[in-house]
């Protein structure tokens, strides 16, 4: 048989594809932009217009930056468009099992959320939300440690070490880059890039939930 295909939409780097490389899928990814750490075939184009044809598993993270925290505190979340609805119903219409990743706040129903303490080997929180039409268990989301921090006003000012403990990954994030790609379990991007991914642990414990869906709904047919 051959193997599942899977498109990564809005793929940037390629922490998802990484993760539904890692659940069993051939992948594909699609960015407007250039990614040349992208670690799988690449096609750069449109994601609202790259045919979705041929796929078994599409996956799609749109820009998130009108919904994040930033934006908010900033006023300016209108200056992002917001792709959410027009990818879903591109995906709907597709008839194959999707996800749609974005960050807490997008309009997004949430069947899942997913946080760096649900797996053993990430140290970052890093909650994302997703919408999906395939069936997919909620782990348990157990209390948050405390995070590596340099702000002095924080109880637990140095009393941490960045090289076991969470850590902060955003533009604004208080690690080294090494501490960084271990925490988040990606070693090929650059800061930026990793400010901006998601563990590959997340789209891998997805991904393997779809393949059985997959292969579930094909033998029942």
């Amino acid at each position: 048989m051959r193997k599942l295909r899977a498109l990564d939409l809005f793929c940037c780097a390629g922490g998802a594809g990484m993760g539904l490389h890692r659940a069993g899928f051939e992948v594909v990814g699609v960015d407007i932009r250039p990614q040349p750490r992208y670690p799988f075939e690449f096609h750069q184009a449109d994601a609202l217009t790259f045919p979705l044809d041929g796929f078994d598993f599409i996956w799609a993270s749109p820009p998130c930056q009108r919904f994040s925290d930033l934006a908010k505190r900033n006023g300016n979340g209108h200056d992002w468009p917001d792709l959410i609805d027009p990818v879903r119903q591109r995906l709907i219409s597709a008839g194959v099992a999707y996800v749609i990743e974005n960050v807490e706040g997008a309009p997004l129903r949430k069947d899942l959320c997913l946080c760096g303490t649900m797996f053993p080997d990430l140290r970052v929180l890093r909650h994302r939300h997703f919408e999906t039409n395939i069936p997919i268990r909620q782990p348990f989301h157990g209390k948050h440690p405390h995070v590596f921090t340099m702000d002095k006003r924080k109880n637990h000012y140095g009393k941490l070490d960045q090289n076991t403990s969470f850590v902060q990954v955003t533009g604004g994030g208080n690690c080294s880059v090494a501490n960084a790609s271990a925490a988040m379990g990606i070693d090929w991007m650059t800061k930026d890039e990793l400010n901006e991914a998601i563990p590959p642990a997340y789209s891998e414990f997805i991904g393997r939930a779809a393949i059985s869906h997959i292969e579930n709904m094909r033998a029942a047919a």
